[in-house]
């Protein structure tokens, strides 16, 4: 099911978005639409990372106890495993 909403933007905002929808022969609603669901999966994982840093029982490590456990930066790949 699809819902049709209106929405207002600035007009520079409305020519770069009619700009990218003729180079691309696609319409202007399947760029906002992809723009939409890019927007609310990084809004998802940001939430999640905040919830996790305020988590007191997650604990949080640095960086570089994060480089010593998964061998990085130590000519070694990543986690020890072999490269093919």
């Amino acid at each position: 099911m699809t819902t049709t909403i209106s929405l207002r933007m600035p007009d520079e905002l409305l020519r770069e978005l009619d700009s990218v929808a003729k180079t691309t022969e696609r319409s202007r609603s399947f760029h906002i639409r992809k723009a939409l669901e890019i927007y609310l999966g990084e809004q998802a994982d940001l939430q999640i990372a905040l919830d996790r840093f305020r988590d007191s029982s997650d604990p949080v490590i640095s960086i570089n106890e994060m480089r010593d456990k998964w061998d990085v930066y130590q000519g070694k790949p990543c986690g020890g495993l072999k490269h093919a």
